[in-house]
């Protein structure tokens, strides 16, 4: 309907009122008693209004129905109706579904609270928003704005109960559009389909528009940290798994060649979709309202469907609305557990072969997770201990050389290089390799570090207390300061105290071996857990507690190995080894380390004279 459309009937509407209110025939008077007349006169009044009321009303009602039908073309009967929503639940998750637009509304996780205890709402009404848009006689229509007939029954699928929902808008010969959703009896995962059945030539052939708006809601003690991992998951089709980052600045990816999920992924939960077919292309955006602290982040995706999906019954996707448990979302699809971020290639495969398997062993076993981290570390140090025992060993043999090696260093006072060159020849004829204290520390780095991944991540820790701290997922705080440290923060974490003391303590320990050591490197050991003071202080008070139990667990482990480290013995073998060495030809290794030696040393002198 055109604009000169809509004036003709407003002034038609006007004229109509005028015409009855002052031109309208009166009703001839009948014969009758005064008394009558009185009471008789209000009433036909009363009738010309109640009649012109009528017209103004069929008249409204005329004029909407012309703007609906202008709007939604052939669906325009379904713009008005009454909203019915309809619960659905397993023992996971509770759903809300919307006759109005055949949507989502709101999900409940059942076996969660937010950080204040309260239901844990996903999503709501208020937070969510979604809208699919199909394109009839060359408009777009928003056909989530109208009105669907649900159809709600229960399915025996392989022996569990399942709950489905139709929403359909039937227009004629069959026709109908329909939305309709499908619960297990257990899970996370809710099915979805889009069903355009005989809807050629009322709907074009144009790819639909999917949209869904998720301001993600603050459900976790710390916002700032909540932020920080907070992003759009994705996988493309035929790419790898990537996302938008965790910035606070408007982040916005458009992937042309298609999507097989995405999700909305905070830090311990997601709301995701998933394609069984396959969304052709999608344009993913993130943004932060620092204003808002109710709201971690809001995200955005756009979705371009098929046409040709929806019309033959291949519309088929999965939402999925749980936690980011690696354990169950490794059942989802392919690549969706790394929702759970586990670090980098080396880092992730020991949290996924190595540490998850472990820990959700003892979770069978153990309900307290304070007890569960303390044998994790004693797991993990058995398995590391031959390398630890290799590294002590190395330090042992060095320490006896230290003698020597100070022999030479005084004998070659001021010239580098032949006294790394002297030394080297020492290492050599005494069967030691400079690098086998390295190696051993270098591999248990994937192990140490592979944890700062998991414990910060691990939503089995949410809401789990031990000792004095509350949530060992986020840090323990057993002093609030009234004034901000940069870098430290607020607050006083005493696990993280802790950890430092017990570092500086292992690194004390560890520096009464290591006689190659000197110098200034030997007190800049001691900065790195002061800076770990600072870095970690904020962190899950589960990682800060593994780090204090395993320096306590590997001081142990050094005072036993001690107690069979023989330094006569290692010293006699030393001298045998001489013997057996002295006419035997350098290693290529050692050749090329001592050219690059010389090479260095000429450098140094080069640029002490240019100076």
């Amino acid at each position: 309907m055109d604009k000169n459309q809509i004036t003709g009937l407003v002034l038609m509407l006007a004229l109509m009122t005028i015409y009855f209110q002052f031109f309208a025939p009166e009703v001839p008077e009948q014969p009758v008693e005064q008394e009558t007349i009185e009471t008789t006169a209000p009433a036909e009044s009363t009738q010309q209004t109640s009649l012109a009321s009528d017209v103004v009303v069929a008249a409204d009602d005329s004029l909407t129905s012309a703007i609906h039908k202008e709007r939604y073309g052939v669906f325009a009967p379904f713009a008005i109706g009454e909203a019915e929503e309809i619960n659905i639940e397993n023992e996971s998750v509770k759903i809300t579904l919307s006759s109005l637009g055949g949507v989502v509304k709101r999900v409940e996780l059942k076996d969660y609270l937010t950080y204040s205890k309260e239901p844990l709402v996903l999503i709501d009404r208020n937070s969510s928003k979604s809208d699919l848009m199909l394109i009839s006689n060359y408009k777009p229509i928003n056909v989530s704005e109208l009105y669907y007939r649900a159809d709600y029954r229960k399915l025996e699928v392989t022996g569990t109960d399942s709950l489905q929902v139709s929403f359909q808008i039937a227009v004629d010969g069959g026709r109908y559009l329909e939305h309709k959703y499908t619960l297990g009896g257990t899970g996370f995962q809710l099915r979805y389909e889009i069903n355009l059945v005989g809807m050629d030539g009322i709907i074009d052939n144009q790819d639909a528009q999917l949209t869904w708006v998720d301001n993600m809601k603050n459900v976790e003690h710390t916002l700032k940290e909540s932020r920080a991992k907070t992003t759009i998951n994705y996988q493309p089709i035929g790419g790898d798994f990537d996302d938008l980052g965790v910035g606070e600045g408007a982040e916005s990816e458009t992937i042309e060649q298609g999507l097989k999920w995405f999700a909305f992924k905070q830090r311990f939960f997601a709301s995701a979709l998933i394609a069984e077919n396959k969304i052709s292309k999608a344009t993913l955006s993130t943004f932060v309202d620092t204003s808002d602290s109710s709201t971690v982040k809001s995200g955005t995706a756009v979705l371009t469907l098929p046409i040709g999906d929806l019309k033959t019954g291949m519309g088929k996707f999965e939402y999925y609305f749980g936690p980011n448990d690696y354990t169950v979302q490794k059942k989802v699809v392919d690549g969706f557990e790394q929702n759970v971020d586990l670090g980098w290639f080396i880092f992730r495969a020991v949290n996924k072969f190595l540490i998850i398997p472990i820990f959700n062993l003892l979770e069978n076993v153990i309900s307290n997770y304070g007890v569960i981290i303390i044998i994790l570390v004693f797991v993990i140090r058995l398995i590391l201990a031959p390398l630890t025992y290799k590294s002590h060993m190395s330090m042992a043999k060095m320490k006896v050389l230290k003698p020597e090696m100070d022999a030479i260093k005084e004998k070659h006072d001021g010239d580098m290089q032949k006294s790394q060159q002297e030394t080297m020849e020492l290492y050599r004829k005494a069967g030691i390799n400079p690098l086998s204290g390295c190696i051993p520390v270098l591999l248990q780095f994937p192990f140490l570090l592979a944890m700062f991944n998991f414990f910060p991540n691990s939503i089995e820790l949410r809401q789990q207390a031990f000792l004095w701290a509350e949530d060992l997922s986020t840090y323990d705080n057993v002093l609030n300061l009234p004034f901000t440290i940069p870098f430290y923060g607020d607050h006083v974490s005493m696990f993280c105290l802790l950890m430092t003391a017990s570092t500086l303590l292992y690194t004390w320990s560890n520096s009464q071996m290591n006689s190659q050591m000197q110098g200034p490197m030997k007190s800049m050991q001691y900065m790195m857990p002061f800076m770990f003071l600072f870095f970690l202080n904020s962190f899950s008070a589960g990682l800060t507690f593994y780090y204090f139990v395993s320096n306590i667990v590997s001081f142990g482990q050094m005072a036993v190995f001690r107690k069979f480290v023989d330094e006569d013995k290692i010293l006699k073998v030393m001298e045998e080894n001489r013997k057996k060495n002295a006419n035997k030809k350098k290693s290529k290794f050692q050749l090329k380390l001592e050219e690059a030696m010389k090479a260095g040393e000429e450098q140094r002198k080069k640029g002490k004279k240019k100076k």
